[in-house]
């Protein structure tokens, strides 16, 4: 006999070939057009070329960028994990505000970063002075090297492990960490005998997602001079006028991307330690002596200090707003709105997709199409570009796609999908099934259902979404780079071209506006996570 949940009873199988999949299909399609056009492009016969980078430049560029990601790595999972830690567990002054003012590094571009801390440590900037007088006796260390990048990307990239620990520690049984303190446990035997190892899936997740940012980034290792392979990318098709080179290229730095995304996996597969149960009671947190207390607030507060407010500072000291580009910023607004719209007008369809799919079951195609957030924005413009030229020869011309904005905001959709369908389909799940399941009973349709019940519902995700694309969009700078049309200018490229010149005084204003708008996603996050406490 087959059993029959009260969900298949209630609501009919769709046809394979409903609205619903064909859409689900498209969306697909579009999202793996880059690949297809790496991979048809890669295939051009640049041996020449191919054998002179083997040479003397990949070899090179794949040290470096392991150097960079592992560093990077370590960084980021100590400070993030440490923090994370620090702010749940034990109870010192300022804990609460610091709570929040370590996910400020978030709204601050790795690459403005970069120009405000090289702005700060040139030898004609305040500190060389103050570092001649004190430290004569010892060279003056280089921010535009290898450990600079290192530091500055571990700094900035750190909150996504913070807040990946965080949740995790909040969510843990208070009994067991009550258990451990009972059976003798000191608080730094329970974080690495209980508390780390169970959040361990979830501070690889957020190594992970700083990794993948790293590996993305273009503006803050070129003004560091770190050739890293997406550099390489970048500099095969400008300099070396190779975009055969450079789809090669690409497919190699997404091999890495792939192989770094699977080494996570398989770390999380082996041993994945998890509560029984949910903390059920507020976590009564360790006490500290005052000199603990005194260290606790300087090991939390260095991170936004570095990471946040000395960047900040030296931009708003040294901002000249007579250069600032009212067109740039209309220019950026217009493209982030758009790229917004459409994806999480996306995510929406495919989160609706799985949510209202019968039988319930893993969702194949929402899991490619939203695999263009591992893809680094450099190598997503090579393959938009080389899908480019096919269609424009095919159409004699008259169809560019990567030549105008079209090609850039469907680079930002492609790249900024996850995200949208990630928080939509979250606020899905959080919607009790019963609502569908009363509202097929009443001879609502697959699309009724979403109207007469979840519209209304799924409002407060919808905005959150639209938030989280609209400003990583605002930030994004490798793709915009390439896919911009000749003439059009955003905030992005605006600061990288006045960075570029060494011309930080007129940078600062537009990378000023970019990380206030960067701070709309901390404010939603934060009152997200007040919500969830």
């Amino acid at each position: 006999m087959v059993s029959l949940t009260p969900h298949s009873r209630m609501m009919p199988r769709y046809s394979r070939l409903s609205f619903w999949r064909i859409g689900a299909i498209g969306l697909c399609v579009v999202m793996l057009t880059p690949l297809i056009g790496l991979m048809a492009l890669s295939v051009a016969n640049t041996s020449d070329l191919w054998e002179h980078l083997l040479r003397t430049v990949i070899p090179y560029q794949i040290g470096i960028t392991l150097a960079l990601t592992v560093g990077v790595a370590l960084v980021t999972a100590i400070i993030g994990t440490l923090t994370a830690w620090l702010t749940t567990f034990y109870q010192f002054p300022g804990r609460r505000i610091l709570g929040w003012a370590l996910i400020l590094p978030l709204a601050l571009p790795s690459y403005i970063g970069a120009y405000s801390y090289g702005d700060l440590l040139d030898y004609a900037g305040p500190i060389y002075p103050l570092w001649q007088s004190v430290f004569s006796a010892l060279s003056y260390p280089q921010f535009k090297s290898l450990g600079g990048a290192i530091f500055l990307l571990g700094v900035v990239l750190y909150p996504y492990v913070y807040i990946s620990a965080r949740a995790s520690f909040l969510q843990q049984s208070t009994g067991l960490i009550e258990n451990a303190r009972l059976l003798g446990l000191a608080p730094y035997q329970c974080f690495f005998r209980i508390a780390l190892p169970m959040a361990r899936p979830a501070i690889l997740l957020g190594v992970l997602m700083a990794v993948m940012e790293c590996l993305n980034d273009i503006g803050a290792v070129e003004y560091l001079g770190v050739q890293t392979l997406t550099m390489g990318v970048y500099t095969t098709w400008i300099n070396r006028g190779s975009l055969p080179g450079a789809a090669q290229l690409s497919l190699l730095l997404l091999g890495f991307v792939i192989m770094l995304v699977l080494i996570e996996y398989s770390i999380r597969k082996t041993g994945t330690f998890q509560s029984a149960r949910l903390r059920n009671r507020k976590i009564k947190a360790f006490a500290l002596s005052p000199s603990r207390q005194i260290l606790a607030l300087m090991i939390c507060l260095i991170p936004v200090i570095v990471g946040f407010i000395i960047p900040v500072g030296q931009l708003m000291a040294r901002a000249n707003w007579a250069e600032f580009s009212v067109q740039a910023g209309v220019t950026s607004l217009s493209l982030a709105s758009a790229a917004a719209l459409i994806t999480t007008l996306s995510g929406l369809f495919l989160a609706y997709r799985r949510r209202s799919a019968i039988p319930e079951g893993k969702d194949y195609l929402a899991r490619v199409s939203t695999l263009g957030y591992a893809i680094p924005g450099t190598v997503l413009a090579i393959g938009l570009l080389a899908i480019s030229g096919v269609l424009s020869e095919l159409s004699d011309g008259r169809l560019i796609i990567a030549g105008g904005l079209v090609g850039l905001i469907l680079a930002y959709v492609i790249r900024f999908l996850a995200l949208a369908f990630g928080t939509l389909d979250d606020g899905f799940d959080r919607l009790p099934r019963a609502f569908d399941y009363a509202a097929r009973v009443l001879g609502r349709s697959r699309g009724g259902v979403f109207f007469s019940v979840h519209y209304a519902l799924i409002r407060a995700p919808f905005m959150a979404a639209f938030i989280l694309v609209f400003v990583d969009a605002m930030k994004e700078l490798p793709a915009t780079l390439i896919l911009r049309p000749f003439g059009i200018e955003t905030l992005a490229t605006t600061v990288y071209g006045y960075a570029s010149l060494e011309q930080i005084e007129h940078a600062a204003g537009p990378a000023l506006v970019i990380i206030a708008i960067g701070l709309l996603p901390i404010i939603l996050l934060l009152r997200m996570m007040e919500r969830g406490r």
